[in-house]
């Protein structure tokens, strides 16, 4: 797969978890946050709970296993760290979640991937 098609789909996958997340009670509150430090995907917020995803697409269900690990989370959590004063509100809880997405499979929702 092309660069330019990866990325065509990498952002198809964000649109279907964000879609997926506000039918679940979810509201957007950003997208595609780039930072010093990365990128975040999306950011949603329910009942006091902000939440920042990271979104995996893959061709193969038998890849989604191997889509998301440690260095993956690391640099997540660090752009995160950049951002979170402005969609954290005092008294709200946050976390990292991961969506793992491909053809012919359930979402697979990770919630609270990343515990240093």
């Amino acid at each position: 797969m092309t660069r330019q098609r990866a990325e065509q789909q990498g952002r198809r996958a964000e649109l279907w978890v964000s879609a997926w997340l506000r039918l679940k009670g979810w509201k957007r509150l950003a997208s595609r946050v780039k930072t010093p430090r990365g990128e975040i995907d999306l950011v949603m917020r329910k009942s006091g709970i902000v939440v920042f995803v990271e979104v995996k697409w893959r061709k193969r269900i038998e890849d989604l296993d191997h889509a998301i690990d440690a260095h993956r989370l690391q640099r997540v959590a660090a752009a995160v760290e950049c951002v979170a004063h402005d969609y954290v509100r005092e008294g709200d809880d946050m976390r990292i979640d991961v969506v793992l997405l491909a053809p012919g499979a359930m979402p697979r929702h990770i919630v609270n991937a990343w515990q240093p």
